[in-house]
C-alpha cells in the first residue's frame, strides 16, 4: 500500500534528521519559465538535496507574494497553466523521484473551483500529500480539512511573527505534516539578511507542537540557512531559486537550480553546528 500525505512528509523529514541536517523545501511556480521546463527543474531540485517541493499554483492576484513569485505566476497562466495541470505535474514528480514530499501551493480561488472532495481525490490520486495556502486562515479551513482528513492529505498553515500565542496554542494541537514560519511580516522575496524574529517566532511555535517547523520568506542564501541551524528544522526557498533559474541560461537552469539548493542543503548540516 502506498504511503498516504502525512506518511511522505514524515519520511521526508526522517530522512534529514537522520543526515543530521536541516530539512530544504523547494518552491517552483508550475509553467515558468514553461510548463515543460518544471518536472526537469524540481527534479533537478532534489537532485541538489530538496526533500519537499512545493508547486506553485499560479493565480492572477497573489496577496502574499513578491515581484518575483508575480512574475512567474505572470507567465506560467499565460502559458496556459491550470490547477489540473499542476496536479498532473506533481503526479509526475512522485512517479519519478518518489523521495521528496510534493505539496502544492496556492491561493484558496482556484482550490474551491476545483471542489474540495475533487482535490482530496486528485491529489491522493497523484501521490501529492497536500497544500498551503496563504489566504485561507485555519479558523476558516474546516470544509477542507473534512475533505483530507479521510485521505489523510495536509494542509499547512502559515504563520507570522504577528501570531499572537493565544492563536498558536489553540490551532498548533491540531496541525499536521510541518509547521511553515514565515521569517518576516510582508511578502514573499529574497533578502540580504534575517532578523531575530524569525528565531523567536520559531521558539514561540515550539512550545505548542512537535511537528518539525520550517521557515521561509526571505531565505535566499546558505548563511540564512546556517543562522538556523539548531533554531528551525528547515527552509523554504521560493524567490531565490526563480531569480536563480531566470539568471541562468535556458540550457543550463537545471545545473544552476541543482547548485544553488546543493549549496542550501550542505548550509544546513548540523554536525559541527554551533
Amino acid at each position: 500500500m502506498s504511503a498516504n500525505g502525512r506518511e511522505r512528509i514524515e519520511r521526508a523529514f526522517a530522512r534529514a534528521r537522520a543526515e543530521n541536517r536541516m530539512a530544504v523545501a523547494v518552491y517552483l511556480t508550475v509553467g515558468y519559465p514553461d510548463i515543460d521546463s518544471t518536472r526537469a527543474l524540481a527534479e533537478a531540485a532534489i537532485d541538489g538535496g530538496a526533500d519537499v517541493i512545493e508547486l506553485g499554483v499560479p493565480f492572477s492576484d497573489p496577496l502574499a507574494d513578491g515581484a518575483t513569485v508575480q512574475r512567474a505566476s505572470e507567465t506560467a497562466l499565460r502559458n496556459g497553466v491550470t490547477l489540473a495541470r499542476c496536479i498532473e505535474v506533481g503526479a509526475q514528480i512522485e512517479r519519478e523521484r518518489s523521495g521528496a514530499a510534493v505539496v502544492l501551493m496556492g491561493y484558496t480561488n482556484p482550490f474551491l473551483q476545483h471542489g474540495f472532495a475533487r482535490l482530496a481525490a486528485d491529489l491522493a490520486g497523484a501521490s501529492i500529500s497536500g497544500v498551503i495556502v496563504p489566504d485561507m486562515p485555519s479558523e476558516e479551513s474546516a470544509e477542507l480539512d473534512a475533505a483530507f482528513a479521510p485521505r489523510r492529505l495536509v494542509r499547512i498553515d502559515l504563520y507570522a511573527p504577528t501570531t499572537p500565542d493565544d492563536r498558536l496554542a489553540r490551532l498548533l494541537p491540531s496541525a499536521h505534516g510541518f509547521v511553515y514560519c514565515v521569517a518576516l511580516t510582508g511578502v514573499t522575496g529574497a533578502r540580504s539578511a534575517l532578523g531575530e524574529e524569525a528565531a523567536t517566532l520559531v521558539r514561540r511555535v515550539r512550545r505548542y507542537t512537535t511537528l518539525p517547523i520550517i521557515v521561509g520568506f526571505g531565505i535566499s542564501t546558505p548563511d540564512h540557512v546556517r543562522a538556523l541551524r539548531g533554531v528551525a528544522d528547515g527552509v523554504a526557498v521560493g524567490s531565490a531559486a526563480l531569480d536563480t533559474i531566470a539568471r541562468a541560461e535556458p540550457g543550463s537552469r537545471e545545473a544552476a537550480l541543482r547548485e544553488f539548493v546543493r549549496a542550501l542543503h550542505d548550509a544546513g548540516a548540523l554536525i559541527g553546528a554551533a
